[in-house]
């Protein structure tokens, strides 16, 4: 190969592939007809790629404070000045190519972080392969780049899907692999692939196209070969640029497939903390829910970055958006969760059994009504109160360890269907069992994954038992996830946390879980934990005062609130007899 993979190559292609995909994107998302016809595949690769892209440039360049800059210790291929072109091994040597590493693994991270939709996701992982197929070259010594490159970011991307299907980009990418083995060339042999896609995939003959997904990957490689070639990228703009939909209206799109039996919702999340076999299990519940089943990732670095939780992305097209959330929390943590409708069909044939949705008239829609019920778990006497006037039967925390108190709940509430908010992780097991055992009695259930009793209470303020199943379960799931959270307690003994050492009797404030302050004063430590929250933005605080909080602390945060954090409303709520002094919220 006559030009390595350093950091200039790796930055002039984050460059070219970008454009290079924005040019395509009205097409691929014109021609998306597989596995849905949902026409957002060049959308998502462009706004995965985008930020791939930027986290590239940031690691080639090696900015200060971001993510995968190429300074950062404990990365292999150290020696030298990592990102500036001039490694241990001079312009072109391997402490160049070291530094490529670093700046392919930095995408890939950035990619599986921001991954959509099935594509992005799938991108996410050739991108892992990438950069472990030119670790594992570097490591050879002096040889061929290219050929192990593709063929490893073929072999990841093959890993991911659960159940690969040919005439795919799947397909297009073993096509450029083994062209490059051969000592042929990969980007023609990769367009040749894209051509013949048309004819391996029913779906694609009926409509007449090639596969969007395939298309795009074309579109990158030719990025790579101009990049290798030394081709000078477009000069990259401020920020991400999302493609602008509008622009697909101009291109011709094919027929849809016949209508069948589609799943009806996209369900994606990350995964901290799940080991290789959980995500076997995982895989394998999920494969039996839906289809377009894709999990990758397992980098060993959790959302935040931090080392020694395993980061998984996890994407899979369902009925139960609800069932497979709750197989996440069977394997790990889910974080990110994003629900969307699949427009494949119209609304009222997407009901999970297939009897029909929103559409509904008489008396399958009569009888929908009035039968849902919410089993809430809480940690005091006054948010008990406050649920129940919301409509939710109550479980108190200090009862909800105890096993079947979440189904006894479920099974007196005489509902048909029922909705269970844990609202702490301790208890999210319980809840996954007790839905588990009313579905055997022929109940629909879900379990929304709150990890706090704010996140419930967002929940709930959304729940609207008129509303289908489903539309309620996905409402209440992402009014939740959209709701940050916070506690401030009091230290009962000394010991070690993430904000360093605390003595008994130091007031410590958690953001999300993680203690995150440490102080002496309950009004000044709540201040800056809710700082901390709205730093990322926010709409509404809620605050939740319990017994022992000092008087005046609510009237205190009100006014910190809207001293620093302008348009930001605040609701108290007295939780009264519950262990935290304050549980806060930011939604």
């Amino acid at each position: 190969m006559p030009y390595p993979l350093d950091p200039v190559t790796v930055r002039r292609w984050c460059s070219l592939g970008r454009a290079a995909l924005r040019a395509e994107c009205a097409r691929m998302d014109a021609i998306n007809v597989f596995p849905v016809a949902d026409g957002d595949t060049g959308t998502n690769l462009c706004l995965t790629f985008e930020a791939a892209a930027e986290a590239g440039e940031a690691a080639g360049t090696g900015r200060a404070g971001e993510p995968g800059a190429t300074g950062e210790a404990g990365e292999p291929g150290e020696a030298g000045e990592a990102g500036t072109g001039e490694g241990s091994g001079g312009p072109g040597g391997a402490g160049d190519e070291a530094a490529g590493v670093r700046v392919l693994r930095a995408m890939a991270r950035a990619a599986l972080l921001e991954a959509r939709g099935n594509s992005g996701t799938i991108l996410a992982e050739y991108l892992r392969g990438m950069a472990e197929g030119l670790a594992e070259a570097v490591a050879a010594g002096p040889g061929d780049r290219l050929a192990p490159v593709l063929r490893r970011a073929a072999q990841a991307a093959y890993a991911a899907v659960a159940r690969p299907v040919e005439g795919t980009v799947l397909t297009v990418a073993t096509a450029a692999a083994d062209a490059a083995e051969a000592g042929r060339d990969p980007l023609a042999a990769a367009r040749a692939a894209l051509d013949a896609t048309t004819g391996r995939l029913s779906a694609l003959s009926r409509a007449g196209v090639v596969d969007a997904g395939a298309l795009g990957l074309v579109a990158l490689l030719s990025a790579l070969d101009a990049a290798l070639a030394g081709e000078a990228g477009p000069t990259a703009p401020g920020g991400r640029a999302a493609p602008e939909p509008a622009a697909c209206a101009a291109v011709p799109r094919p027929a849809a497939p016949p209508p069948g039996p589609e799943p009806c919702f996209e369900v994606m999340y990350l995964l901290e903390g799940a080991d290789a076999a959980a995500v076997d299990d995982l895989r394998d519940a999920l494969d039996a829910l839906g289809d377009s089943l894709v999990i990758g990732g397992g980098d060993g670095r959790s959302v935040d970055g931090g080392d020694g939780a395993a980061l998984w992305s996890v994407h899979v097209h369902v009925h139960d958006a609800g069932a497979a959330v709750e197989a996440g929390l069977a394997a790990g943590r889910p974080r990110r969760i994003r629900i969307a409708y699949l427009p494949v069909r119209p609304a009222a044939d997407c009901a999970p059994d297939g009897t029909g949705g929103p559409g509904e008239t008489g008396a399958a829609q009569t009888a929908g009504q009035g039968t849902r019920a919410v089993v809430a778990v809480v940690p005091g006497d006054g948010l008990a109160g406050l649920c129940r006037e919301a409509g939710a039967h109550v479980v108190p925390a200090h009862e909800a360890g105890r096993a079947g108190a979440l189904l006894e709940a479920a099974d007196a509430s005489g509902a048909a269907e029922v909705v269970l908010l844990p609202n702490g992780t301790e208890f999210q097991a319980s809840a996954a069992r007790a839905a588990e055992a009313a579905r055997s009695r022929g109940v629909r259930a879900a379990v929304i994954p709150t990890r706090a009793a704010v996140q419930g209470l967002a929940a709930l303020a959304v729940h609207a038992p008129e509303r289908r199943f489903d539309e309620d379960v996905v409402a209440m799931t992402s009014a939740a996830g959209a709701t940050r959270y916070g506690e401030v307690t009091v230290a009962a003994r000394e010991s070690w946390t993430t904000a360093g050492v605390c003595q008994a009797g130091d007031v410590l404030g958690l953001v999300d879980g993680d203690i995150a302050v440490i102080g002496r004063g309950v009004g000044d430590v709540a201040a800056e934990v809710l700082d901390r929250m709205l730093a990322g933005g926010g709409e509404l605080v809620t605050l939740v005062l319990g017994e022992g909080a000092p008087a005046g602390l609510a009237g205190a945060l009100r006014s910190h609130v809207r001293a620093r954090h302008l348009a930001v409303d605040t609701v108290v709520y007295e939780g009264q007899r519950q262990d935290a002094l304050l549980l806060l919220g930011v939604e």
